[in-house]
């Protein structure tokens, strides 16, 4: 376990890009192969939005990488945060707490946030507004969010106590994660149950895709189905009843529009329509 950590301590450039590429490749053929819905579209076409999108993010990450490094030398220098504020713990028990913890507050809480406060909800539209929810999707985030997703990655470093391997290595999880949980793939409902019972499945994700509430504000999860399980949040809808986008914002060929979508986070507020709960 120390050589997986100190591997990632000094990964290089070419190998995330070859998580980010591989994991899109591996996903994008499986789609072909196993895949949930049969989407009459030009899979090209439709991943170029995403794809512009993963670009920006990979820019923004890339600009502000100083800050994860300065951030993870000050609280292992100075001992501060939770991991290090807790006795000698087995290498394997350090590091799942430190995904765990990176995926709770670099992840589901600001997912989290952005559903319930209303500006941030117009940036992360953007995401929600692919009516064909593909591996491609994972990475769709306008600029604007980078920026937020990132704000919070820096709060966990320091939070946490996360040396820079942890925060590399949950990067990495967190990447393939998602291009897992949006891939247009179809698992056999019991596997996918079982998946989700630790990891976020496709199944258990794209109910978080559907587009009226009260499903768009649940299963906000990264990588672990803990935490929405604990706080909540968890909730299960039949794959096929899935309806992609966002309703009040149903036009598709707008939504494959690059500088509309730019354009997206300043609109007017809309809220969605809620599907009154069943008793």
């Amino acid at each position: 376990m120390e050589s997986l950590l100190n591997y990632f301590e000094n990964i290089p450039s070419l190998h995330r890009s070859f998580i980010l590429v591989g994991g899109l490749t591996f996903f994008w053929i499986l789609e072909g192969l196993f895949p949930l819905f049969r989407f009459n579209y030009k899979k090209w076409r439709h991943a170029a939005p995403n794809i512009f999108f993963t670009i920006t993010t990979i820019i923004i990450n890339f600009a502000l990488a100083f800050l994860l490094l300065k951030s993870s030398d000050f609280v292992s220098d100075n001992q501060f945060g939770i991991l290090n504020w807790l006795p000698n713990i087995p290498v394997w028990l350090f590091i799942t707490l430190g995904v765990l913890l990176m995926d709770l507050i670099g992840a589901y809480l600001p997912h989290y946030l952005e559903h319930k406060i209303k500006p941030l909800w117009m940036i992360h539209l953007v995401h929600h507004t692919d009516h064909k929810v593909d591996t491609t999707t994972a990475n769709r985030h306008h600029p604007l969010e980078s920026f937020i997703r990132y704000t919070f990655t820096l709060m966990g470093v320091f939070v946490i106590g996360a040396p820079i391997g942890i925060v590399m290595l949950y990067q990495s999880l967190s990447l393939v994660a998602t291009q897992f949980s949006h891939a247009n793939i179809k698992f056999p409902k019991h596997i996918d149950t079982l998946i989700s019972l630790v990891l976020i499945s496709p199944d258990m994700h794209k109910v978080h895709h559907h587009h009226v509430l009260p499903y768009t504000d649940s299963n906000y999860g990264n990588i672990f189905s803990i935490w929405d399980r604990c706080f909540g949040t968890f909730m299960k809808l039949d794959r096929e009843k899935l309806i992609y986008g966002v309703d009040v914002f149903p036009n598709e060929k707008e939504n494959g529009n690059i500088l509309v979508l730019l354009k997206q986070p300043f609109q007017k507020y809309q809220k969605s329509t809620t599907i009154p709960s069943k008793k």
